[in-house]
């Protein structure tokens, strides 16, 4: 029997519909990122500025998996992403590896000291001058916040990302965490935040293919204009200087702000 014309045009919106939710991207969960992230080894405060950083989401966007030779770059001495990637990478048959200008720093050791947790960490030398990143190796390799630092230092940007691209598999993924400036603003000007467009610039002229963007790390709130650049935002909240000290309410004004409006930008070498 032949279906009425306006029960074929429902059959055909449903359909519609349906084919949309079939093409939605679904991101399978991943245990053992999970449970990284939930680790006891965790410091406290790292754990706080979870609600800022969204670690699973973010890594999940980026595309982290099971196995993975992972580069982190300039980890810092509380290792934040150190804390997650390490223990991710033992649990799942990966490799991490820290990329620091000082590959014996007694602070970074003593972090990892406990292989029952963070596995068999590797060091290689990074520096403006020289680097022993093998090439052709990782499968990822993370910048967090770094970007500002290098704007300001000559040509470091571009050294560091052919650093990077060389030392990345083809199809390999560099993932971006950065404080994020205002469209226009000057990468140089030594408040912790760059545009977008210069790390995308940057990256595109080392040999990258932008693979997508994500505003997991936005924050709507930080005007990005404090007195005393982003760090006077959490965590590390500077309220004075040779010339200014803040009052108690505007203390409490850039503590409600949180942490600073971050790009997260994905990018991969080509096959």
């Amino acid at each position: 029997m032949p279906v009425p014309f306006i029960a074929r045009r429902t059959l055909l919106a449903t359909a519609a519909i349906m084919s949309l939710f079939v093409a939605a991207p679904v991101f399978a969960a991943d245990p053992a990122l999970e449970a990284a992230v939930s680790g006891a080894w965790r410091d406290a405060g790292n754990k706080a500025r979870d609600q800022y950083r969204h670690p699973v989401e973010a890594l999940t966007f980026w595309g982290l998996k099971p196995g993975m030779t992972i580069v982190e770059v300039d980890p810092g001495a509380k290792g934040w992403w150190t804390e997650i990637l390490a223990p991710y990478t033992k649990e799942t048959g990966g490799h991490y590896i820290a990329a620091l200008d000082n590959v014996k720093s007694e602070t970074f050791w003593k972090e990892v000291a406990d292989t029952s947790i963070y596995g068999t960490v590797s060091a290689n030398t990074l520096t403006p001058q020289s680097s022993d990143l093998p090439a052709n190796t990782a499968d990822f390799l993370l910048v967090a916040r770094a970007f500002h630092n290098w704007a300001r230092q000559d040509d470091t940007t571009d050294t560091y990302l052919k650093v990077f691209f060389n030392t990345l598999k083809p199809g390999g993924i560099l993932a971006v965490e950065q404080h994020r400036a205002p469209k226009g603003s000057d990468p140089k000007a030594g408040t912790g935040y760059v545009p977008e467009s210069y790390v995308i610039a940057a990256a595109e002229k080392a040999g990258f293919k932008l693979e997508g963007r994500s505003e997991i790390n936005a924050n709507s709130k930080d005007t990005r204009d404090h007195p005393f650049g982003v760090w006077t935002l959490p965590p590390v909240r500077q309220s004075k200087n040779d010339t200014r000290t803040l009052t108690d309410t505007e203390r409490a004004h850039y503590d409600a702000i949180g942490e600073s409006d971050r790009m997260t930008l994905k990018f991969r070498k080509p096959d």
